[in-house]
């Protein structure tokens, strides 16, 4: 799937999740302990912890469909991963590939590739592919060229396993950028409530005021919540994503060496 229409469909998926969470959980009558009902326009205070929240108003389930989506991509980057790094641990399996090179079994070590999987593993298998189909019997190219078309075959290979292992990344920045906004827009809409309740003619409006106040604080907390949840991970995989690659640049110059030896 594309990396924009993953990204779409799951917004849309966790958008209808998150009004669903904030309408029938956090909006449940059972919530607010002194009323019977949520009120109409202004919701009234009072009740646990799912009731307060709901006070936050509708922008609560942007920033709810925001971390469901921040926590989605989580769970995807950690799959992706886990499957890009292979079926066995990057240097038990490095270790077996050098070992076979070094003992002139090419094709063994292009078998090995095929059954560890992974970026690495594909990565290595281009270069052991193109440096037999170089070496083949009746080549009159000579040994350094022969080299530099191993080279461009390992970079072309690079250049189609990095966007994978970096996909979803821009979106997982995104997204904390865009929570603390809207957490920032919700803060300033709950404040000019509370302005409004406090320029009412006579005594102002106390219950209003509250509710402003509470709809700021929980819209500022949410937009937070959303944004450190999504900087978090963003910066965890960025900085796993460039420990994946130069394990693979290692053993791309590596293999290189051996093979210049041959």
């Amino acid at each position: 799937m594309k990396q924009s229409a993953f990204i779409v469909i799951l917004f849309f998926i966790a958008l209808v999740a998150a009004f669903g969470i904030y309408e029938f959980i956090l909006g449940n009558p059972a919530n607010f302990a002194d009323f019977a009902t949520k009120g109409t326009k202004e919701v009234p205070l009072g009740g646990n912890i799912m009731g307060m929240v709901y006070v936050g108003g509708p922008l609560v389930a942007l920033l709810i469909c925001l971390s469901i989506m921040v926590i989605a991509i989580t769970i995807e980057r950690a799959l992706s991963l886990k499957k890009a790094a292979g079926k066995q641990a990057i240097p038990k399996f490095f270790k077996k590939v050098i070992d076979q090179i070094r003992a002139n079994k090419i094709n063994d070590a292009i078998a090995s590739c095929d059954a560890q999987r992974g970026s690495v593993a594909n990565v290595l298998k281009a270069a052991l592919t193109r440096f037999q189909e170089v070496t083949a019997s009746g080549s009159s190219v000579d040994s350094e060229k022969k080299l530099v078309e191993v080279q461009r075959s390992v970079e072309e290979s690079m250049m189609l396993e990095t966007p994978l292992l970096e996909k979803n990344l821009i979106a997982l920045s995104t997204i904390a950028s865009i929570a603390t906004m809207v957490g920032l827009l919700g803060t300033v809409i709950g404040m000019i409530r509370s302005f409004k309740a406090l320029a009412q003619a006579g005594a102002p409006d106390a219950i209003s005021l509250a509710t402003g106040i509470s709809e700021a604080l929980i819209n500022t907390a949410g937009g937070l919540f959303a944004a450190i949840l999504g900087i978090v991970a963003y910066n965890f995989y960025v900085n796993k994503v460039d420990s994946f690659t130069f394990q693979i640049d290692e053993a791309n110059y590596n293999v290189m060496q051996l093979l210049k030896e041959k």
